[in-house]
């Protein structure tokens, strides 16, 4: 290709991702600015700053009691698919098995199907076993969700382990227990961590299989979607919106520095592994 040629080719990439990012996050920027507006309409022109909608969150008991159920949803959620997670990329890179790729792909599944389609799928199974809904319904269909994502950041952390570590573990005349605890998970835990990060803030950030499943006790994006229908309550939603805005945020940057973490830690480029940056 001429010179000219890829100097305009880089000039209108250049283009399309600030025009791309603009349109990504340009309403992300309306929440901090709305949040810190000192009024109850949510339109231009701004008519001064205030912090009053965040001091509105510490004085809602709904509010409170939402946020310590996606707690619970979220670590629970986050443990069980790091776990499910772990044990499927551990065995996708270490053993060959009967229609593996098949296998995992299926596991892999939850990843392209409509969450609206496994949120009813869900709810119509729950009630024919006669289940009542509750968190631990949630937690089952955010399990389901998360555990994709859990394999496919595990899965880059023991595709890169050296097995001749395993082999000499063995060797020395350590069980095969002993050998994962004191060798393997040494070498994978940051990409763990990382797995928990984000199956965290999924779980946290996830609302049609909560809406779905969930019973009296409902969830943070639930509670979010219920004041959604009275004016007077955006302005303090906005202010909630910035908080789990600046929280997810701040959640995938460590579990990103995690990933990388664990790349360099096995020797391999983080570039390589793919992430989340």
């Amino acid at each position: 290709m001429k010179p000219a040629l890829k100097s305009l080719s880089a000039k209108w990439l250049a283009v399309y991702a600030v025009a791309y990012m603009v349109f990504l996050y340009a309403p992300v920027i309306l929440l901090p600015m709305f949040a810190f507006n000192n009024a109850t309409v949510i339109s231009f022109p701004l008519t001064g700053f205030t912090t009053q909608w965040f001091e509105v969150l510490w004085q809602t008991e709904a509010l409170h009691g939402a946020v310590r159920n996606s707690l619970i949803v979220g670590l629970s959620s986050a443990v069980l698919s790091t776990i499910l997670g772990a044990c499927a990329a551990r065995a996708a890179a270490r053993y060959r098995f009967p229609a593996k790729r098949g296998i995992m792909s299926f596991i892999m599944l939850p990843l392209v199907l409509p969450e609206i389609i496994v949120a009813v799928a869900l709810l119509v199974l729950l009630m024919q076993l006669g289940m009542p809904l509750s968190l631990a319904t949630v937690v089952l269909g955010h399990v389901l969700i998360c555990t994709p994502f859990s394999i496919a950041i595990l899965n880059s952390a023991f595709q890169g382990l050296d097995q001749s570590l395993e082999e000499a573990s063995y060797d020395l005349g350590e069980s095969r227990w002993g050998t994962f605890r004191r060798v393997v998970l040494p070498l994978v835990m940051p990409g763990v961590v990382s797995s928990l990060l984000i199956t965290f803030t999924i779980s946290l950030d996830e609302f049609i299989i909560a809406f779905f499943l969930t019973g009296t006790e409902v969830t943070l994006p639930v509670y979010i979607w219920s004041q959604l229908r009275f004016p007077g309550k955006l302005p303090s939603v906005m202010a909630l919106g910035t908080i789990l805005l600046a929280l997810s945020v701040l959640l995938l940057i460590l579990a990103e520095w995690f990933r990388r973490r664990a790349a360099r830690k096995q020797g391999i480029e983080a570039s390589a592994t793919g992430g989340f940056a």
